[in-house]
């Protein structure tokens, strides 16, 4: 019998590099929040993949930047703390972008921090630059940190993604399975309606109301007809956000609860009723409970 592996593997990079849209390609369902904005991962959020006798778990970590407040400081914490738990660490840039301030940053805290577990680089949306482009953006970044591989992706196409699962399979430690073959992520249920509701939130409003809100599963309840009730809060820090969610006769939230309630049928295989309230709560943003049903902890906003 083939022995078996598993190992945690690390997403790391700056916000918006594409680190969810892999995670979902890889895992080959949509366990990560996907939007076009910056920073809209704010837990580190576990999916598992299977690539023959190896279990490959994903820790997809919030992007790194520099820290203003106290929710982007427990994010950038959390991801550092993604990276040091896991056996191997992706390191993933965008090929139009290159070799940014904010990747030289990445990569000197990955020097200081000197850790044992070998970095791949990705570099993803290939299908945006010419080929001598990444060639010369590959060599530079080879010359600034000793990566143990080098892939050039497109997450969102696919292109690359099943060379770097096999080679991330290879290198994990051979051991028993952290989860049932079928589990895709560790993320309990509530969270990933959460998540979900927050990303329509996200696409809808644009602009609006980039990170000034957050969505919590109040209540779940799985039915005997089969169906599941959930009922969520979404928390805005002012009056007249709640207007902008609300929307003209109420057709925003009637529209992101539509979209929401499509998306969680069918992630959960069930008829979905989802019930959503708004709420103004000025400090939600300072209130450690909001951090818990987000993953991160309150602490590290410090």
């Amino acid at each position: 019998m083939t022995e078996t592996k598993a190992g945690f593997v690390a997403l790391i990079g700056e916000p918006n590099a594409g680190k969810s849209t892999l995670l979902n390609r890889m895992v080959g369902a949509k366990v990560s929040i996907v939007t076009h904005k910056v920073q809209t991962t704010r837990a580190r959020i576990r999916g598992v993949c299977m690539e023959g006798q190896a279990q490959i778990v994903f820790v997809d970590t919030p992007g790194i930047f520099r820290p203003r407040r106290r929710l982007d400081r427990a994010m950038v914490t959390a991801a550092w703390g993604g990276a040091s738990d896991a056996d191997i660490i992706v390191l993933l840039i965008e090929a139009h972008r290159g070799l940014t301030d904010g990747v030289k940053a990445i990569i000197a805290a990955l020097k200081e921090r000197g850790g044992e577990q070998p970095v791949a680089l990705a570099i993803n949306k290939i299908d945006r630059v010419k080929a001598e482009v990444l060639l010369d953006l590959a060599q530079r970044m080879n010359a600034e940190y000793p990566f143990a591989k080098t892939f050039m992706i497109s997450a969102e196409r696919g292109h690359g993604v099943d060379d770097l699962r096999e080679w991330l399979a290879g290198e994990l430690p051979n051991g028993p399975w952290f989860y049932p073959e079928d589990q895709i992520a560790d993320l309990p249920m509530r969270q990933i309606a959460a998540e979900v509701t927050r990303e329509k939130l996200t696409l809808r409003l644009h602009e609006e109301l980039p990170y000034q809100l957050t969505v919590e599963t109040e209540k779940w309840e799985d039915r005997p007809d089969g169906s599941t009730r959930i009922d969520q809060l979404i928390y805005v820090m002012r009056d007249g956000h709640k207007g902008i969610v609300l929307g003209k006769g109420g057709e925003t939230i009637k529209a992101i609860s539509t979209a929401a309630r499509a998306e969680l049928s069918e992630f959960l295989g069930r008829p979905v009723h989802l019930f959503l309230q708004v709420k103004v709560r000025p400090n939600w943003l300072e209130e450690a409970e909001r951090y818990s049903e987000m993953g991160l902890d309150f602490k590290d906003g410090d």
